[in-house]
């Protein structure tokens, strides 16, 4: 059975910074890229940054880039996201799925639909 679990999502300033943990089990972690999502109230989801199965290649949204870094550990079955220099605009709920894909061949995804099954999500809440 598939499981994501996210973790690290709280309550910061704007400037601060928190680190999100995402634990996979019930696939092979390596084989799949991994992506970060976020959610506001009354919005779609959103695509934030993506990993690919190997680690070598990382994508990112304009609105993050520069600021927010994606990282994995396929010891670890975890996928990471470290954001710094939080913005209230950043306030969401924040998911990690797992490309429907093994080993995908070029790249990475922004789809939503790529992507899945998805963990509960963590709350990130950044105040002005």
């Amino acid at each position: 059975q598939v499981q994501l679990v996210e973790s690290g999502g709280g309550l910061v300033q704007a400037g601060g910074s928190l680190r999100l943990s995402c634990a996979a089990s019930g696939f092979t972690f390596s084989s799949r890229n991994m992506g970060w999502f976020h959610q506001a109230p009354g919005k779609e989801r959103e695509f934030v940054a993506a990993i690919r199965w190997s680690g070598g290649i990382t994508d990112y949204a304009d609105s993050v880039k520069g600021r927010f870094t994606i990282s994995r550990d396929n010891g670890k079955n975890t996928v990471y996201l470290q954001m710094n220099s939080l913005k209230p605009e950043d306030t969401a709920v924040y998911y990690c799925a797992a490309d429907l894909l093994m080993f995908r061949r070029t790249g990475t995804s922004r789809r939503a639909e790529d992507f899945g099954p998805w963990g509960q999500g963590t709350q990130v809440t950044v105040s002005s």
